[in-house]
Order: structure tokens, then sequence, then C-alpha cells
């Protein structure tokens, strides 16, 4: 039974271990959020539209970006030169139309210089029948998730990283490391986190509101990647209970979370 204890223990632990891995191959991308960007461009012409500034919703969407807190500028006009010599430090914002017979559909998307969707929002609709008024209205309702979402400009540089990942060399099942790791400091949920969609997977909030600890998805149904910004490590459920695991001075540590999806 001890054998067969210690076994169980070092699966488990390889495989947080590997996402732990994961994570430092990935934090370079996964790191991209709005944050990092000061600057948004966007279009004066929707692909959906044959006229630029239809309906005035490209300067009502450029308007809602600078209530935000960006500085948006259209795209096709002169730009600063920290922008124009360099146009992955903005975003590019674009609208996408889902058809509908009785309602108007708009949805939201940021993407960075190489193509890559930062945000994605809800989808906003209007049943208005007046073309005007339908989209501007579906156009307020898709900022409503963006609007929602916590942004502040840390002025980091925004890159991509490819970093080859270290050579794994599991543990023997009988080694002090193995029996280690069942030492666990274990807490109760406290308050309850909100789980805000982002590009790569939520943001849990809480309800000052602030924003307590980053998700990134991975190939394993509920468990993420997670950042506290102090510590770094996975939230996954057990036993239909969230956790936030992670080591603290070569201990690890499972904080049971209450989270509201």
């Amino acid at each position: 039974m001890r054998y067969l204890y210690n076994r169980r223990i070092l699966y488990t632990m390889k495989r947080y271990f590997l996402l732990l891995l994961l994570f430092t191959t990935l934090s370079g991308y996964a790191q991209n959020t709005i944050n990092n960007y000061k600057y948004v461009l966007v279009p004066e012409q929707y692909s959906f539209f044959k006229e630029a500034h239809q309906y005035g919703l490209n300067s009502l969407a450029k308007n809602m970006l600078e209530e935000k807190g960006f500085t948006a500028y259209f795209d096709n006009k002169d730009l600063p030169t920290e922008i124009a010599n360099n146009k992955c430090k903005a975003l590019n914002a674009d609208l996408i139309e889902k058809k509908g017979m009785f309602t108007t559909t708009l949805t939201l998307i940021l993407k960075d210089c190489q193509g890559n969707v930062i945000f994605k929002s809800k989808e906003g609709k209007s049943r208005e029948k007046e073309f005007s008024a339908a989209y501007n209205e579906a156009l307020r309702n898709a900022f409503v998730s963006l609007n929602e979402l916590p942004y502040t400009f840390t002025d980091e540089a925004v890159k991509v990283e490819s970093v080859k990942a270290p050579v794994v060399v599991a543990a023997p099942v009988n080694s002090p490391v193995a029996v280690a790791a069942a030492v666990v400091e274990s807490t109760e949920a406290s308050g309850t986190l909100y789980a805000q969609a982002t590009a790569n997977g939520f943001q849990l909030i809480d309800t000052t509101p602030k924003k307590v600890i980053t998700l990134y998805k991975t190939s394993v149904q509920d468990c993420f990647i997670a950042d506290s910004g102090q510590s770094k490590g996975i939230v996954l459920k057990k036993d239909g209970k969230w956790f936030f695991e992670y080591y603290n001075n070569e201990k690890l540590v499972s904080e049971g979370l209450l989270i509201k999806f």
C-alpha cells in the first residue's frame, strides 16, 4: 500500500511540474493582454459596410475605446511616430457582424500586429428596426464585456519568445522528493471570485473589483495554469471544489477557491 501511495503522489506531482514548465515556456506569449497596449487603431470602414464611417459606428468605437482608457486613432490617418515606426505597439480593433433576420449582432475583436486575438467580446445585440440605432446599440452592448475587464496600461514591451523546456528527470518512487510531496499546506476558501473570460482563459475578480488570479487554459479539463502575481501554479477542480496549488518555500500549498463562472 505504501508503494502504491508513493507512486500516486509521484504521478500527480510530475503532472503539476510539467504544467508549470509549460507556463514558463509560454509566459512570454500568455502575458500579452490588453494591459500591454496603450494604443488602438480603428478602421474607418468595416468589412460589412460599403462606406467609411457608416452610421457613425467607427467614431463611436473610437470614442468608447478612449473612454476605456486607450489612446485610439483611425488606421489610415497620420499616426504618431511611436506607432508609425512600430505598429506592434498598437492593437487593431475590428467588428464582426453576425447575420440575423430580426437581430443586429456585433462582436468586438482586438488583435495584435501578428493577428493574434487579444480580446473578443461577448455578442452585442439589438432588435431596433432602424439601421443606425440597431448598429449603435449592438456596438454599445458588445463593449459591455470590455468595460467589465480591468485595464491599466503597464508600459511593458510585448514579446513572443520560444523557450526550450528543460529535460524533466523523474525522481525514484521511494526517493525523499516523492515522499515530501505528501506534505501539503491547505487553506479554506474565503470570498467568492468571479471569472471573466480573456483571450487565453479567465481572470478571477473579487468584489472590489480587483484581479486576484489570472488563469490560462490547458489541454486538461478543469485545470488551468495560474498566476496570482505573487505565486505561480495551477488551479484545478477536485471532488467538485476548486483549489489554487503552488509551491512556497519548497512546500506544496493548496488554497481553496470559490469561483463563479
